[in-house]
């Protein structure tokens, strides 16, 4: 079996939701599970299977972690990026995923999934609840809107809220090709702005509004960059800011 970032996402979860994993089946003494402590409901499962569950090669066994988004068109978009699944043993259109933990996913873009899950798993009381602020990269895509031209134009905007950010949250917006680099830095000062819009490229429920705090230099924060020195290969959507970026961008 690969090498497994379990250990690394049980930190995350006992940092963060102060929740520890319970072995809950007797034949299965490898599988646990995390839930909140109020209505007792799952938002993460861990458990161990053969790959070829999941339609790959192989009858290697391999870690995998189930996640539930917000909704089976997220759920949907996701299961299109390498590593990640329809959630096994769950039931049919489910909004439940399954995230490989063999590497394929490194540990920062699963972060946020969890955030989503235990959010949209949550007790409306603990949803209302203050969390310290995060701080999240962002996607922006050239292709479907121009950013630049509206930060260009005023410093604070309107933007589709991700599962999890809060206000007084930091995000960092990413901006695709042919930008590919992180651009600017932003406080979100306000969310759960109304908003309905769906179609073949987006789906936006909420905006949040969000005020710019700083610019970057195009070619400081580039693609190349985050993946050379900060292991960051892929943006698709919300993820957590790993501690040395951090520290770069408010360097």
């Amino acid at each position: 079996m690969k090498q497994s970032c379990r250990e690394e996402i049980n930190e995350y979860i006992n940092k963060f939701y102060k929740a520890q994993p319970e072995y809950l089946w007797q034949h299965y003494p490898d599988a646990c599970i995390y839930r909140h402590d109020d209505n007792r409901k799952w938002f993460a499962l861990i458990m161990i299977i053969a790959r070829d569950r999941l339609g790959l090669e192989g009858s290697e066994r391999v870690e995998i972690l189930n996640l539930k988004l917000s909704d089976p068109f997220s759920a949907e978009l996701m299961i299109q990026n390498d590593g990640f699944f329809k959630a096994y043993h769950m039931g049919s259109g489910s909004s439940w995923i399954t995230v490989i933990l063999d590497g394929t996913v490194p540990p920062e873009q699963i972060y946020p999934l969890i955030d989503e899950s235990f959010s949209v798993t949550s007790s409306k009381k603990k949803r209302n609840k203050a969390r310290p602020p995060k701080e999240w990269i962002i996607p922006a895509n050239p292709k479907y809107y121009d950013v630049q031209s509206d930060v260009d134009s005023r410093d604070t905007i309107e933007w589709k809220q991700g599962a999890g950010i809060k206000c007084g949250d930091t995000v960092y917006m990413y901006v695709g090709a042919p930008v590919s680099a992180i651009l600017y830095k932003f406080t979100v000062v306000e969310t759960d702005i109304p908003y309905d819009r769906k179609n073949e490229n987006v789906n936006i429920r909420s905006l949040m509004r969000i005020k710019l705090e700083r610019r970057y230099d195009p070619d400081r924060f580039t693609f190349d960059t985050l993946k050379r020195e900060f292991g960051i290969f892929a943006v698709r959507g919300p993820r957590s800011v790993p501690n040395s970026l951090n520290v770069a961008l408010n360097d």
